[in-house]
């Protein structure tokens, strides 16, 4: 772990390897842009390289679960990596899939999520406890027919695949209820989960959107007339394994074991991320999020099917998640939930927070952020722009494929004194 004063110079120096060996044939390797910016009369450190995703090394299998606006496991690993120790405490109060939090489990951290959509856990809980292959299929055979649903899904399942789907649904449900779901079941539902709709014969439905952009049932219909496409029928029950395989076939024992670890202790809230009382003050070592953004992102549109699927309420849900629809109103939220950050984060902890590109690049959220927190009582050590494929002379505002902000990280580093 590196102390802040080492921070700049490793920003400042940063080289892939990869990049390094060509070097050694073609001339100096590239190395991280410095500039310096001023936002509320203070000057501020801005790093520009491309310091993960493209050369990094492959991301680990488990992280391979559709969500929409969520960034590669490479980012959270490169700052946990750099600025904790194993067991310390890595926090996310906005966790989605939970990219963070599986990737601070797998390198043997402890991990607290927030979300305040029940879908997050849903998608990251299940992968802190990874079942055995054959105990998973022993319990798909086990589980009794009862189909019965009263939601006309016909335009993405056939009639024989959405039976299967609502025993699986039905069966969730009932264990839940009861209290029994234990891990083999968690498991399944997660996969299910995200095998719900997608544009490949991996997926439970006929051909539709990519599975983080799942459409209504009336835009099936016209996609269906438009593809001259009826629903095929998919065995679920082979698909969940198939994607079961997918999601373990690159984890390492000592990776499997991290994750065991892990397990027991972590943590998973629902609430706010403006009042977390269930966090100890000056507990978390390390925070790294990516807040939502404005009103670019449709949870409910996204995420209706899921929520159908797992017997979740998604107009309450909505009502929970910030939508902010101006930069005002979104740093009005943001400003106190950097406050609750500021209460958890330990003495010489940090803060990641993460916030892409909106409208096209247009808007800087991250020179919003960093205002937020100064105010809060944070020391910002700099803003760090990760580029796919950079060079020096890159207009970093707009790169080719980079107009909806898709290949370009914009961090916001934090660090509580």
């Amino acid at each position: 772990m590196l102390s802040h004063t080492d921070i700049f110079t490793y920003l400042k120096d940063f080289v892939h390897t990869e990049d390094e060996k060509w070097a050694t044939l073609n001339g100096p390797a590239k190395s991280t842009l410095v500039e310096t910016v001023t936002l509320n009369g203070r000057a501020v450190p801005r790093y520009i390289n491309e310091f993960w995703t493209a050369r990094q090394r492959q991301a680990s299998s488990i992280q391979e679960i559709s969500y929409r606006a969520c960034y590669k496991p490479q980012l959270p690993r490169f700052f946990i990596n750099l600025l904790t120790e194993p067991e310390d405490l890595v926090y996310d109060p906005f966790s989605g899939r939970g990219t963070t939090i599986v990737e601070a489990a797998l390198l043997g951290r402890n991990v607290i999520s927030n979300d305040v959509n029940p879908l997050s856990k849903i998608l990251a809980a299940p992968r802190l406890a990874v079942p055995l292959l054959p105990d998973i299929m022993e319990r798909l055979s086990q589980i009794p027919p009862d189909s019965s649903t009263d939601l006309d899904l016909s335009m993405f399942y056939h009639p024989e695949t959405l039976a299967e789907i609502n025993v699986l649904r039905n069966y969730l449900t009932r264990v839940k209820e009861a209290n029994r779901e234990d891990d083999i079941d968690r498991w399944i539902r997660m996969v299910a989960t995200n095998r719900l709709t997608g544009h490949s014969k991996g997926f439970f439905s006929i051909y539709t959107l990519p599975p983080n952009q799942a459409v209504s049932a009336e835009r099936q219909v016209k996609i269906n007339l438009k593809r001259n496409q009826q629903p095929d029928y998919r065995d679920t029950g082979m698909l969940i394994m198939k994607k079961s395989r997918s999601l373990i076939r690159n984890l390492s024992a000592a990776e499997r074991e991290n994750l065991q670890k892990a397990c027991p202790s972590a943590i998973f809230l629902e609430t706010d991320a403006r009042h977390t009382e269930a966090i100890p003050a000056a507990s978390v070592q390390l925070t790294v999020t990516s807040p939502p953004f404005l009103d670019i992102v449709q949870y409910s549109q996204d995420n209706w099917l899921r929520c159908w699927f797992n017997n979740l309420d998604m107009t309450q849900i909505e009502k929970n998640i910030t939508m902010a629809k101006t930069v005002e109103q979104w740093s009005l939220v943001m400003g106190d939930v950097f406050k609750e950050l500021y209460r958890i984060t330990k003495k010489e902890g940090w803060v990641v927070f993460e916030v892409g590109e909106v409208k096209q690049g247009r808007v800087k959220l991250d020179e919003h952020v960093v205002p937020l927190g100064l105010q809060a009582g944070f020391a910002c050590e700099g803003i760090i722009i990760n580029l796919q494929e950079f060079t020096k002379t890159s207009n970093i505002w707009g790169v080719g494929n980079n107009n909806l902000g898709t290949n370009t990280n914009r961090i916001v580093l934090f660090r509580k004194n």
